[in-house]
Protein backbone atom coordinates (compact mmCIF):
# COMPACT_ATOMS: atom_id res chain seq x y z
CA UNK A 1 0.00 0.00 0.00
CA UNK A 2 1.35 3.40 -1.01
CA UNK A 3 0.50 6.77 0.54
CA UNK A 4 -0.82 9.80 -1.34
CA UNK A 5 -1.46 13.40 -0.26
CA UNK A 6 -3.71 15.63 -2.37
CA UNK A 7 -4.71 19.22 -1.67
CA UNK A 8 -7.04 21.88 -2.95
CA UNK A 9 -5.94 25.49 -2.64
CA UNK A 10 -7.31 26.87 0.58
CA UNK A 11 -10.04 29.25 -0.46
CA UNK A 12 -9.94 32.94 0.32
CA UNK A 13 -12.84 33.97 2.54
CA UNK A 14 -13.56 37.41 1.13
CA UNK A 15 -16.67 36.09 -0.65
CA UNK A 16 -18.98 33.07 -0.85
CA UNK A 17 -18.00 29.98 -2.88
CA UNK A 18 -18.82 29.62 -6.59
CA UNK A 19 -18.54 26.97 -9.27
CA UNK A 20 -14.79 27.50 -9.69
CA UNK A 21 -14.17 26.50 -6.08
CA UNK A 22 -16.30 23.39 -6.50
CA UNK A 23 -14.37 22.45 -9.65
CA UNK A 24 -10.93 22.46 -8.06
CA UNK A 25 -12.06 20.48 -5.04
CA UNK A 26 -13.94 18.00 -7.21
CA UNK A 27 -10.80 17.11 -9.17
CA UNK A 28 -8.95 16.57 -5.91
CA UNK A 29 -11.79 14.46 -4.54
CA UNK A 30 -11.92 12.21 -7.61
CA UNK A 31 -8.20 11.52 -7.52
CA UNK A 32 -8.29 10.82 -3.76
CA UNK A 33 -11.25 8.46 -4.17
CA UNK A 34 -9.53 6.67 -7.04
CA UNK A 35 -6.40 6.02 -5.02
CA UNK A 36 -8.51 4.67 -2.16
CA UNK A 37 -10.29 2.46 -4.69
CA UNK A 38 -6.86 1.12 -5.66
CA UNK A 39 -6.34 0.24 -2.00
CA UNK A 40 -3.91 3.01 -1.06
CA UNK A 41 -3.76 5.24 2.01
CA UNK A 42 -4.82 8.79 1.15
CA UNK A 43 -4.83 12.15 2.91
CA UNK A 44 -7.04 14.78 1.23
CA UNK A 45 -6.96 18.36 2.51
CA UNK A 46 -9.06 21.43 1.83
CA UNK A 47 -9.84 24.54 3.85
CA UNK A 48 -9.91 28.32 3.99
CA UNK A 49 -7.34 31.12 3.85
CA UNK A 50 -8.50 33.74 6.35
CA UNK A 51 -5.84 36.42 6.86
CA UNK A 52 -4.70 39.46 4.92
CA UNK A 53 -5.68 42.98 4.05
CA UNK A 54 -8.39 41.92 1.62
CA UNK A 55 -10.21 39.88 4.28
CA UNK A 56 -9.82 42.69 6.80
CA UNK A 57 -11.42 45.10 4.31
CA UNK A 58 -14.23 42.68 3.43
CA UNK A 59 -15.03 42.25 7.13
CA UNK A 60 -15.05 46.02 7.62
CA UNK A 61 -17.37 46.45 4.62
CA UNK A 62 -19.70 43.83 6.15
CA UNK A 63 -19.66 45.63 9.51
CA UNK A 64 -18.12 42.63 11.25
CA UNK A 65 -14.97 41.81 13.21
CA UNK A 66 -12.52 39.83 11.04
CA UNK A 67 -12.79 36.63 13.11
CA UNK A 68 -16.59 36.64 13.08
CA UNK A 69 -16.55 37.36 9.35
CA UNK A 70 -14.14 34.52 8.60
CA UNK A 71 -16.11 32.14 10.81
CA UNK A 72 -19.19 32.85 8.71
CA UNK A 73 -17.60 32.60 5.27
CA UNK A 74 -15.43 29.61 6.16
CA UNK A 75 -18.59 27.78 7.18
CA UNK A 76 -20.01 28.31 3.68
CA UNK A 77 -16.97 26.53 2.18
CA UNK A 78 -17.36 23.67 4.64
CA UNK A 79 -21.03 23.37 3.63
CA UNK A 80 -19.97 23.31 -0.05
CA UNK A 81 -17.58 20.43 0.65
CA UNK A 82 -20.33 18.50 2.41
CA UNK A 83 -22.98 19.12 -0.24
CA UNK A 84 -20.61 18.27 -3.11
CA UNK A 85 -19.81 14.96 -1.44
CA UNK A 86 -16.10 15.66 -1.05
CA UNK A 87 -14.20 13.01 0.90
CA UNK A 88 -11.63 15.35 2.48
CA UNK A 89 -9.88 14.01 5.56
CA UNK A 90 -9.29 17.46 7.06
CA UNK A 91 -10.58 21.01 6.69
CA UNK A 92 -7.98 23.55 7.75
CA UNK A 93 -8.49 27.18 8.68
CA UNK A 94 -5.52 29.54 8.85
CA UNK A 95 -6.93 31.14 12.02
CA UNK A 96 -6.53 27.85 13.92
CA UNK A 97 -3.89 27.67 16.70
CA UNK A 98 -2.17 24.70 15.01
CA UNK A 99 -1.61 26.82 11.91
CA UNK A 100 -0.29 29.84 13.82
CA UNK A 101 2.16 27.50 15.54
CA UNK A 102 3.30 25.96 12.23
CA UNK A 103 3.78 29.34 10.52
CA UNK A 104 5.79 30.75 13.37
CA UNK A 105 7.90 27.58 13.54
CA UNK A 106 8.63 27.81 9.81
CA UNK A 107 9.53 31.49 10.18
CA UNK A 108 11.92 30.74 13.03
CA UNK A 109 13.55 27.95 11.02
CA UNK A 110 14.08 30.30 8.07
CA UNK A 111 15.58 32.91 10.43
CA UNK A 112 17.85 30.26 11.95
CA UNK A 113 19.10 29.42 8.45
CA UNK A 114 19.64 33.13 7.61
CA UNK A 115 16.96 33.11 4.91
CA UNK A 116 15.13 36.18 6.31
CA UNK A 117 16.36 39.72 6.91
CA UNK A 118 14.80 43.06 7.90
CA UNK A 119 14.65 45.86 5.37
CA UNK A 120 12.12 48.25 3.85
CA UNK A 121 9.85 47.76 0.88
CA UNK A 122 8.72 50.13 -1.82
CA UNK A 123 6.67 48.81 -4.68
CA UNK A 124 3.38 48.34 -6.49
CA UNK A 125 0.96 46.27 -4.44
CA UNK A 126 -2.46 44.85 -5.38
CA UNK A 127 -4.68 44.37 -2.34
CA UNK A 128 -7.02 42.09 -4.31
CA UNK A 129 -4.19 39.72 -5.26
CA UNK A 130 -2.22 40.16 -2.03
CA UNK A 131 0.82 40.45 -4.31
CA UNK A 132 3.56 42.86 -5.36
CA UNK A 133 4.26 43.49 -9.04
CA UNK A 134 7.19 44.93 -10.96
CA UNK A 135 6.68 48.08 -13.08
CA UNK A 136 7.15 46.05 -16.29
CA UNK A 137 4.12 43.92 -15.39
CA UNK A 138 1.71 46.85 -15.05
CA UNK A 139 -0.69 48.52 -17.46
CA UNK A 140 -2.29 51.93 -17.03
CA UNK A 141 -5.80 53.16 -17.82
CA UNK A 142 -7.27 56.54 -16.91
CA UNK A 143 -4.37 57.29 -14.59
CA UNK A 144 -4.75 54.00 -12.63
CA UNK A 145 -2.14 51.26 -12.76
CA UNK A 146 -3.26 47.64 -12.95
CA UNK A 147 -1.64 44.26 -12.30
CA UNK A 148 -1.78 41.50 -14.96
CA UNK A 149 -4.81 40.11 -13.12
CA UNK A 150 -6.72 43.36 -13.66
CA UNK A 151 -6.46 44.38 -10.00
CA UNK A 152 -5.56 48.02 -9.30
CA UNK A 153 -2.20 48.57 -7.63
CA UNK A 154 -0.95 51.24 -5.24
CA UNK A 155 2.56 52.32 -4.28
CA UNK A 156 3.44 50.91 -0.86
CA UNK A 157 6.37 51.89 1.34
CA UNK A 158 6.89 50.26 4.72
CA UNK A 159 9.42 48.32 6.79
CA UNK A 160 9.42 44.67 5.86
CA UNK A 161 11.13 41.37 6.44
CA UNK A 162 12.45 39.78 3.26
CA UNK A 163 12.95 36.19 2.19
CA UNK A 164 16.12 35.61 0.15
CA UNK A 165 14.19 34.42 -2.91
CA UNK A 166 16.87 35.59 -5.36
CA UNK A 167 19.26 33.09 -3.79
CA UNK A 168 17.04 30.23 -4.97
CA UNK A 169 16.69 31.21 -8.63
CA UNK A 170 19.31 28.76 -9.90
CA UNK A 171 18.05 25.97 -7.70
CA UNK A 172 14.48 26.49 -8.94
CA UNK A 173 15.50 26.32 -12.59
CA UNK A 174 17.49 23.13 -11.94
CA UNK A 175 14.52 21.73 -10.02
CA UNK A 176 12.12 22.42 -12.90
CA UNK A 177 14.55 20.76 -15.32
CA UNK A 178 15.06 17.68 -13.15
CA UNK A 179 11.40 17.32 -12.12
CA UNK A 180 9.55 17.69 -15.40
CA UNK A 181 6.21 16.68 -13.84
CA UNK A 182 6.41 19.33 -11.12
CA UNK A 183 4.33 21.94 -12.97
CA UNK A 184 1.42 21.06 -15.24
CA UNK A 185 0.04 21.65 -17.76
CA UNK A 186 2.95 22.52 -20.05
CA UNK A 187 1.67 26.04 -20.71
CA UNK A 188 1.88 26.89 -17.00
CA UNK A 189 5.30 25.24 -16.69
CA UNK A 190 6.65 27.37 -19.52
CA UNK A 191 5.12 30.50 -17.99
CA UNK A 192 6.78 29.85 -14.61
CA UNK A 193 10.17 29.07 -16.13
CA UNK A 194 10.11 32.28 -18.18
CA UNK A 195 9.26 34.28 -15.08
CA UNK A 196 12.09 32.77 -13.02
CA UNK A 197 14.58 33.15 -15.87
CA UNK A 198 13.74 36.85 -16.06
CA UNK A 199 15.24 37.25 -12.56
CA UNK A 200 13.93 36.90 -9.02
CA UNK A 201 14.07 39.64 -6.40
CA UNK A 202 14.01 39.00 -2.68
CA UNK A 203 10.42 38.70 -1.48
CA UNK A 204 8.74 40.97 1.06
CA UNK A 205 7.15 38.60 3.62
CA UNK A 206 5.74 40.90 6.31
CA UNK A 207 3.45 43.91 6.56
CA UNK A 208 2.93 46.63 9.15
CA UNK A 209 0.04 48.52 7.51
CA UNK A 210 -2.64 46.17 8.85
CA UNK A 211 -2.95 43.74 11.75
CA UNK A 212 -5.17 40.87 10.56
CA UNK A 213 -2.50 38.20 10.21
CA UNK A 214 -0.10 35.96 12.09
CA UNK A 215 2.37 37.99 14.17
CA UNK A 216 6.02 37.67 13.24
CA UNK A 217 7.87 35.89 16.07
CA UNK A 218 9.77 38.43 18.15
CA UNK A 219 8.40 41.43 16.25
CA UNK A 220 4.60 41.68 16.65
CA UNK A 221 4.48 45.03 14.84
CA UNK A 222 4.73 42.88 11.70
CA UNK A 223 2.27 40.29 10.44
CA UNK A 224 3.30 37.60 7.99
CA UNK A 225 2.72 38.07 4.27
CA UNK A 226 -0.50 36.24 3.53
CA UNK A 227 1.05 33.91 0.98
CA UNK A 228 3.72 32.64 3.38
CA UNK A 229 0.91 32.10 5.88
CA UNK A 230 -1.47 30.47 3.36
CA UNK A 231 1.00 28.11 1.68
CA UNK A 232 2.14 26.77 5.04
CA UNK A 233 -1.31 25.20 5.51
CA UNK A 234 -0.19 22.17 3.52
CA UNK A 235 2.46 21.26 6.09
CA UNK A 236 0.38 22.44 9.06
CA UNK A 237 -2.19 19.76 8.26
CA UNK A 238 0.59 17.20 7.89
CA UNK A 239 1.65 17.94 11.46
CA UNK A 240 4.48 20.45 11.08
CA UNK A 241 6.59 21.24 13.06
CA UNK A 242 6.21 17.68 14.40
CA UNK A 243 7.92 15.83 11.56
CA UNK A 244 8.52 12.61 13.44
CA UNK A 245 5.09 11.04 13.60
CA UNK A 246 1.44 11.11 12.55
CA UNK A 247 0.47 12.64 9.23
CA UNK A 248 3.98 13.75 8.34
CA UNK A 249 4.31 10.31 6.69
CA UNK A 250 2.20 11.75 3.84
CA UNK A 251 4.60 14.62 3.06
CA UNK A 252 5.61 15.65 0.42
CA UNK A 253 2.22 16.29 -1.18
CA UNK A 254 1.67 14.37 -4.40
CA UNK A 255 -0.43 17.05 -6.11
CA UNK A 256 -1.41 20.59 -5.16
CA UNK A 257 -4.45 21.47 -7.30
CA UNK A 258 -4.64 25.23 -7.89
CA UNK A 259 -6.17 27.77 -10.26
CA UNK A 260 -3.87 29.16 -12.92
CA UNK A 261 -3.94 32.61 -11.25
CA UNK A 262 -2.00 31.31 -8.24
CA UNK A 263 0.47 28.98 -9.93
CA UNK A 264 3.35 31.46 -9.40
CA UNK A 265 2.95 31.33 -5.62
CA UNK A 266 2.80 27.53 -5.55
CA UNK A 267 5.49 26.80 -8.13
CA UNK A 268 8.05 29.50 -7.20
CA UNK A 269 7.62 30.80 -3.66
CA UNK A 270 6.46 27.57 -2.06
CA UNK A 271 9.26 25.21 -3.17
CA UNK A 272 11.78 27.94 -2.37
CA UNK A 273 10.38 28.42 1.17
CA UNK A 274 10.46 24.68 1.75
CA UNK A 275 13.92 24.07 0.34
CA UNK A 276 15.26 26.98 2.37
CA UNK A 277 13.80 25.40 5.52
CA UNK A 278 15.20 21.95 4.73
CA UNK A 279 11.79 20.47 3.83
CA UNK A 280 11.11 18.46 0.66
CA UNK A 281 9.02 20.32 -1.94
CA UNK A 282 5.73 18.90 -3.24
CA UNK A 283 5.85 16.50 -6.17
CA UNK A 284 3.44 18.31 -8.49
CA UNK A 285 1.47 21.52 -8.89
CA UNK A 286 -1.40 21.31 -11.38
CA UNK A 287 -2.98 24.59 -12.44
CA UNK A 288 -6.40 24.27 -14.03
CA UNK A 289 -8.19 26.84 -16.16
CA UNK A 290 -11.07 29.20 -15.49
CA UNK A 291 -14.75 28.84 -16.23
CA UNK A 292 -16.72 31.37 -18.17
CA UNK A 293 -20.49 31.37 -17.73
CA UNK A 294 -22.56 31.10 -20.90
CA UNK A 295 -19.68 32.73 -22.77
CA UNK A 296 -19.07 35.55 -20.27
CA UNK A 297 -16.27 35.96 -17.75
CA UNK A 298 -17.48 35.22 -14.24
CA UNK A 299 -17.38 38.38 -12.14
CA UNK A 300 -19.05 40.19 -9.26
CA UNK A 301 -19.87 43.18 -11.43
CA UNK A 302 -21.81 41.03 -13.91
CA UNK A 303 -23.43 39.12 -11.06
CA UNK A 304 -23.11 35.87 -13.01
CA UNK A 305 -21.17 33.72 -10.54
CA UNK A 306 -22.99 30.40 -10.28
CA UNK A 307 -23.81 28.92 -6.89
CA UNK A 308 -22.96 25.21 -7.08
CA UNK A 309 -25.54 24.43 -4.39
CA UNK A 310 -28.26 25.82 -6.67
CA UNK A 311 -26.99 23.62 -9.52
CA UNK A 312 -27.19 20.56 -7.28
CA UNK A 313 -30.80 21.39 -6.52
CA UNK A 314 -31.56 21.87 -10.21
CA UNK A 315 -29.70 18.96 -11.82
CA UNK A 316 -28.58 16.59 -9.05
CA UNK A 317 -25.18 16.14 -7.46
CA UNK A 318 -23.69 13.33 -9.53
CA UNK A 319 -24.71 14.74 -12.93
CA UNK A 320 -23.03 18.01 -11.93
CA UNK A 321 -19.88 16.22 -10.74
CA UNK A 322 -19.75 14.26 -13.99
CA UNK A 323 -20.27 17.29 -16.22
CA UNK A 324 -17.63 19.50 -14.60
CA UNK A 325 -14.85 16.99 -15.25
CA UNK A 326 -16.22 15.62 -18.54
CA UNK A 327 -16.77 18.82 -20.47
CA UNK A 328 -13.33 20.47 -20.55
CA UNK A 329 -9.71 19.25 -20.42
CA UNK A 330 -8.67 20.03 -16.84
CA UNK A 331 -5.82 22.40 -17.68
CA UNK A 332 -7.88 24.47 -20.13
CA UNK A 333 -10.40 27.26 -19.74
CA UNK A 334 -13.98 26.17 -20.28
CA UNK A 335 -17.47 27.55 -20.62
CA UNK A 336 -20.28 26.50 -18.32
CA UNK A 337 -23.57 26.30 -20.17
CA UNK A 338 -26.77 24.65 -19.11
CA UNK A 339 -27.31 23.35 -22.64
CA UNK A 340 -23.97 21.53 -22.53
CA UNK A 341 -24.76 20.07 -19.10
CA UNK A 342 -28.16 18.84 -20.27
CA UNK A 343 -26.56 17.35 -23.39
CA UNK A 344 -24.03 15.36 -21.37
CA UNK A 345 -26.57 14.16 -18.82
CA UNK A 346 -29.15 13.11 -21.39
CA UNK A 347 -26.80 11.73 -24.04
CA UNK A 348 -24.18 9.96 -21.93
CA UNK A 349 -25.59 9.31 -18.48
CA UNK A 350 -29.25 8.65 -19.25
CA UNK A 351 -29.17 7.27 -22.81
CA UNK A 352 -25.81 5.47 -22.88
CA UNK A 353 -25.11 4.26 -19.34
CA UNK A 354 -28.49 4.40 -17.65
CA UNK A 355 -30.34 2.82 -20.56
CA UNK A 356 -27.76 0.02 -20.80
CA UNK A 357 -28.17 -0.75 -17.11
CA UNK A 358 -31.95 -0.70 -17.24
CA UNK A 359 -32.15 -2.91 -20.34
CA UNK A 360 -29.66 -5.46 -19.04
CA UNK A 361 -31.07 -5.76 -15.55
CA UNK A 362 -34.66 -5.88 -16.80
CA UNK A 363 -33.75 -8.73 -19.13
CA UNK A 364 -32.12 -10.63 -16.26
CA UNK A 365 -35.23 -10.09 -14.15
CA UNK A 366 -37.59 -11.33 -16.86
CA UNK A 367 -35.54 -14.08 -18.45
CA UNK A 368 -33.34 -15.38 -15.61
CA UNK A 369 -35.82 -15.07 -12.74
CA UNK A 370 -33.77 -12.20 -11.32
CA UNK A 371 -30.74 -14.42 -10.71
CA UNK A 372 -27.23 -13.71 -12.01
CA UNK A 373 -26.39 -16.07 -14.89
CA UNK A 374 -23.37 -18.31 -14.65
CA UNK A 375 -20.05 -17.48 -16.25
CA UNK A 376 -19.36 -19.38 -19.45
CA UNK A 377 -16.58 -19.61 -22.00
CA UNK A 378 -16.52 -16.51 -24.15
CA UNK A 379 -17.24 -16.72 -27.84
CA UNK A 380 -15.39 -14.81 -30.53
CA UNK A 381 -18.28 -12.34 -30.63
CA UNK A 382 -17.59 -11.47 -26.96
CA UNK A 383 -13.85 -10.89 -27.27
CA UNK A 384 -13.85 -7.17 -28.16
CA UNK A 385 -16.18 -6.28 -25.29
CA UNK A 386 -14.39 -8.37 -22.67
CA UNK A 387 -10.89 -7.31 -23.70
CA UNK A 388 -11.91 -3.66 -23.55
CA UNK A 389 -13.35 -4.15 -20.07
CA UNK A 390 -10.16 -5.83 -18.90
CA UNK A 391 -8.05 -2.88 -20.06
CA UNK A 392 -10.37 -0.16 -18.82
CA UNK A 393 -9.24 0.22 -15.16
CA UNK A 394 -5.59 0.64 -16.20
CA UNK A 395 -6.59 3.14 -18.89
CA UNK A 396 -8.59 5.20 -16.39
CA UNK A 397 -5.73 5.03 -13.87
CA UNK A 398 -3.22 6.33 -16.42
CA UNK A 399 -5.43 9.27 -17.35
CA UNK A 400 -6.09 10.18 -13.72
CA UNK A 401 -2.39 9.99 -12.91
CA UNK A 402 -1.91 12.71 -15.56
CA UNK A 403 -5.00 14.62 -14.33
CA UNK A 404 -6.74 13.94 -17.65
CA UNK A 405 -10.17 13.60 -16.10
CA UNK A 406 -12.07 14.17 -19.34
CA UNK A 407 -10.09 11.43 -21.10
CA UNK A 408 -10.74 9.00 -18.24
CA UNK A 409 -14.47 9.63 -18.62
CA UNK A 410 -14.30 9.41 -22.41
CA UNK A 411 -12.56 6.01 -22.12
CA UNK A 412 -15.38 4.76 -19.88
CA UNK A 413 -18.08 6.16 -22.15
CA UNK A 414 -16.41 4.63 -25.22
CA UNK A 415 -16.65 1.22 -23.58
CA UNK A 416 -20.25 1.89 -22.57
CA UNK A 417 -21.10 2.76 -26.18
CA UNK A 418 -19.39 -0.47 -27.20
CA UNK A 419 -21.53 -2.40 -24.72
CA UNK A 420 -24.65 -0.79 -26.18
CA UNK A 421 -23.52 -1.92 -29.61
CA UNK A 422 -22.94 -5.42 -28.23
CA UNK A 423 -26.46 -5.73 -26.82
CA UNK A 424 -27.94 -4.45 -30.06
CA UNK A 425 -26.03 -6.98 -32.17
CA UNK A 426 -26.46 -9.95 -29.80
CA UNK A 427 -30.18 -9.34 -29.17
CA UNK A 428 -30.52 -11.34 -25.94
CA UNK A 429 -34.30 -10.78 -26.00
CA UNK A 430 -34.45 -12.81 -29.24
CA UNK A 431 -31.95 -15.41 -28.04
CA UNK A 432 -34.37 -16.58 -25.35
CA UNK A 433 -36.31 -18.41 -28.07
CA UNK A 434 -33.48 -19.40 -30.41
CA UNK A 435 -30.53 -20.07 -28.05
CA UNK A 436 -31.29 -19.68 -24.31
CA UNK A 437 -27.80 -20.80 -23.27
CA UNK A 438 -26.22 -18.10 -25.42
CA UNK A 439 -28.66 -15.56 -23.96
CA UNK A 440 -27.34 -16.20 -20.46
CA UNK A 441 -23.74 -15.75 -21.66
CA UNK A 442 -24.60 -12.40 -23.26
CA UNK A 443 -26.46 -11.17 -20.18
CA UNK A 444 -23.63 -12.21 -17.89
CA UNK A 445 -21.14 -10.34 -20.10
CA UNK A 446 -23.33 -7.26 -19.96
CA UNK A 447 -23.58 -7.56 -16.18
CA UNK A 448 -19.77 -7.77 -16.05
CA UNK A 449 -19.55 -4.62 -18.18
CA UNK A 450 -21.90 -2.72 -15.89
CA UNK A 451 -19.97 -3.84 -12.84
CA UNK A 452 -16.73 -2.52 -14.34
CA UNK A 453 -18.34 0.78 -15.35
CA UNK A 454 -19.93 1.28 -11.93
CA UNK A 455 -16.69 0.43 -10.13
CA UNK A 456 -14.45 2.81 -12.08
CA UNK A 457 -17.05 5.59 -11.99
CA UNK A 458 -17.40 5.53 -8.20
CA UNK A 459 -14.92 8.41 -7.67
CA UNK A 460 -16.86 10.60 -10.11
CA UNK A 461 -20.43 9.74 -9.11
CA UNK A 462 -20.24 7.98 -5.73
CA UNK A 463 -23.93 8.07 -4.85
CA UNK A 464 -25.32 6.91 -8.20
CA UNK A 465 -22.66 4.26 -8.68
CA UNK A 466 -23.36 2.89 -5.20
CA UNK A 467 -26.99 2.52 -6.31
CA UNK A 468 -25.89 0.79 -9.54
CA UNK A 469 -23.66 -1.62 -7.65
CA UNK A 470 -26.58 -2.36 -5.34
CA UNK A 471 -28.74 -3.21 -8.36
CA UNK A 472 -25.93 -5.39 -9.73
CA UNK A 473 -25.81 -7.34 -6.46
CA UNK A 474 -22.19 -6.36 -5.69
CA UNK A 475 -21.54 -6.55 -1.91
CA UNK A 476 -20.24 -3.45 -0.15
CA UNK A 477 -16.94 -5.19 0.59
CA UNK A 478 -16.36 -6.10 -3.09
CA UNK A 479 -16.36 -2.68 -4.73
CA UNK A 480 -12.62 -1.97 -5.04
CA UNK A 481 -10.65 -2.28 -8.26
CA UNK A 482 -8.95 -5.46 -7.11
CA UNK A 483 -12.37 -7.06 -6.50
CA UNK A 484 -13.09 -7.00 -10.23
CA UNK A 485 -10.82 -10.02 -10.55
CA UNK A 486 -13.26 -12.07 -8.45
CA UNK A 487 -16.49 -12.89 -10.30
CA UNK A 488 -19.78 -12.75 -8.44
CA UNK A 489 -21.32 -16.19 -7.83
CA UNK A 490 -23.91 -17.45 -10.26
CA UNK A 491 -27.43 -17.45 -8.93
CA UNK A 492 -26.99 -14.32 -6.81
CA UNK A 493 -30.35 -12.60 -6.51
CA UNK A 494 -30.56 -9.16 -8.07
CA UNK A 495 -33.09 -6.57 -6.92
CA UNK A 496 -35.55 -5.15 -9.46
CA UNK A 497 -33.85 -2.36 -11.46
CA UNK A 498 -34.76 1.29 -11.01
CA UNK A 499 -33.75 4.22 -13.24
CA UNK A 500 -30.38 5.71 -12.28
CA UNK A 501 -30.52 8.99 -14.22
CA UNK A 502 -33.44 11.19 -15.14
CA UNK A 503 -33.45 12.96 -18.47
CA UNK A 504 -33.56 16.73 -18.18
CA UNK A 505 -36.05 18.70 -20.22
CA UNK A 506 -34.40 21.76 -21.73
CA UNK A 507 -36.15 25.04 -21.01
CA UNK A 508 -38.23 26.31 -23.91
Amino acid sequence: MARFYYTTPIYYVNDKPHIGHAYTSLATDVLARWKRLEGHEVFFLTGTDEHGQKVEKAALDAGMAPQAFTDQVSRSFRVLAERMGFSNDDFIRTTEPRHVRACQALWEELVRRDEIYLGAYEGWYAVRDEAFYGPDELTERDGVKYAPSGAPVAWVKEPSYFFRLSKWQGWLLDFYRDEERFIAPASRRNEVIRFVESGLQDLSISRTSFTWGIPVPGDPAHVMYVWLDALTNYITAAGYPDTGAGRWKFWPADVHFVGKDIVRFHAIYWPAFLQAAGIAPPRRVFAHGWWTIEGQKMSKSLGNAIDPLALIEEYGLDPLRYFLLREVPFGNDGDFSRAALIGRVNGELADTLGNLANRTLSLIQRNCDGALPALAEAAEADAELLQGLERLPATVAAHLEAQEFHLALEAIMAQARGANGYITVQQPWALKKTDPARMTVVLRNLHTALRVFATVLQPFMPGTMAAMLDQLGVPQEARGLADLATPLPAGARLPPPAPLFRKIEAAA
